[in-house]
């Protein structure tokens, strides 16, 4: 079905931009960057498909299972993404706040055209309908300078919910907690433009050069686009082995090599960051077993300390292995959505966040990533990201944070302004 070719890039930097800058003749693209960020588990250093030859494309009714027809008819790889609001599919909840970007709930595509690069070595693997254009493409590729100036963004960014509005919604948050109804939610707020047109390919740039995530991405749809700064991976399929690493926990980075030593050790020993990080970590293990082998479920590490340009992160690690015979969207419906996004007990978490957030998320906090030909996948989780709607002109992103009985509304809110940080700094705001 798809024809192999394998060359050897000497400058593989140059050549991941010389890629990124080729992609946007296409329709559909979507462009991963790992950022040599040492990880261990890691697929390819970056990845490019781009070209639809067929696609789904849905709201939440039924999309789970008409993503696995897809998924078990192409046998093949699939790139895209799964949006929030298919909480709505998995459970009886709804989605009746604004939405300013209008995205499809699902939106996968089978690319004509795919680009793996590991190390110094890329595989070039496309459909045999179009194999003849591989070297043709490849020389394009290669020939391509990028010496056009950055075009300089600065644009007014709205806050959706204002500072003491904030604190009177996690106050009512914190009222649940203190009834019982939940323990912990992922509450978040919107920042927007409207009327507004930025460049999307300018904006990934700027966004990947400041924060160099392990989970970077760039998504088009026609005149949809997600421009992502991910540090969190979703879910990952490896074989038999599935793997979720919940982000819970945050502290700042320091110019001082001093201070930021201390950040992070304040961020380890912090029982409140701790404790946020544990309960999802027991979400996410009674989610994976739901598909898993009997035993399976373990915990690799609990509480881990990562660095990123922008923030230190507080970081788990769970695994399990699961039969050969469960499909693939079965394990992610079962943990979708992620519960560092939601909270726990889950469903009571959505539903307050719900009522207590004044945006629709869609594809803020939901996933994107792969499919390939064996069923294996790799998501990460949509934060630290703009979205962008070019034909209705619309600008937006989201952050948020966990609310736990030990949460002080304030602080909260100054998590908030610090993940939001790095994209105000990129939309030259």
């Amino acid at each position: 079905m798809r024809t192999s070719v394998l060359k050897n890039i000497s400058n593989p930097a140059e050549f991941k931009n010389q890629l990124l800058i080729w992609s946007q003749q296409f329709r559909e693209a979507v462009f991963l960057d790992s950022n040599n960020y040492p990880q261990k588990y890691s697929g390819y250093e970056a990845v490019l498909a781009v070209d639809a030859f067929t696609l789904i494309q849905t709201d939440h009714h039924n999309a789970f299972e008409d993503l696995k027809q897809y998924q078990q008819q192409s046998r093949d790889w699939l790139f895209g993404y799964l949006a929030y609001d298919l909480k709505n599919d998995v459970e009886k909840l709804t989605s009746t706040n604004f939405d300013g970007l209008n995205f499809p709930d699902v939106f996968f595509f089978q690319p004509k055209k795919l680009f793996l690069l590991k190390g110094n070595q890329l595989e070039i693997c496309y459909l045999n309908m179009c194999d003849d254009e591989v070297e043709i493409d490849f020389e394009e590729i290669l020939l391509i300078q990028d010496n056009q100036k950055a075009k300089e963004t600065s644009i007014k960014i709205n806050q959706r919910i204002a500072k003491e509005k904030y604190i009177e919604k996690v106050n009512n948050m914190l009222s649940h907690i203190h009834r019982g109804d939940i323990y912990e939610a992922n509450f978040c707020m919107e920042f927007f433009a409207d009327d507004t047109t930025i460049d999307p390919l300018t904006v990934f740039s700027k966004l990947n050069t400041i924060s160099t995530p392990p989970f970077a991405s760039f998504f088009k749809n026609n005149f949809n686009y997600l421009v992502c700064a991910s540090p969190e991976r979703y879910l990952r399929k490896e074989g038999l082995k599935i793997i979720t690493q919940p982000i819970k926990g945050t502290s700042k980075r320091f110019e001082d090599s001093a201070l930021d030593e201390k950040s992070k050790i304040e961020l380890e020993q912090n029982p409140k960051e701790r404790s946020e990080n544990i309960m999802i970590v027991d979400l996410v293990r009674n989610d994976l077993s739901h598909t898993a082998q009997k035993g399976s479920v373990q915990v690799e590490e609990l509480c881990g300390i990562y660095s990123f340009k922008q923030v230190h992160q507080m970081i788990s690690t769970v695994v399990s292995e699961v039969d050969s015979s469960v499909s693939p969207i079965e394990i992610i419906k079962t943990t979708f959505p992620m519960g560092s996004m939601t909270g726990a007990p889950k469903i009571s978490a959505m539903q307050i966040i719900e009522e207590l957030e004044e945006t629709k998320r869609g594809l803020y906090s939901g996933a994107l990533g792969y499919f390939n030909p064996t069923g294996d996948f790799d998501f990460n989780v949509v934060i630290r990201s703009i979205l962008y709607n070019a034909k209705n002109q619309y600008v937006s992103f989201s952050v948020g944070s966990a609310i736990t009985a030990l949460s002080e509304p304030e602080k909260e809110y100054e998590e908030c302004l610090l993940k939001a940080k790095a994209m105000r700094e990129v939309l030259g705001n």
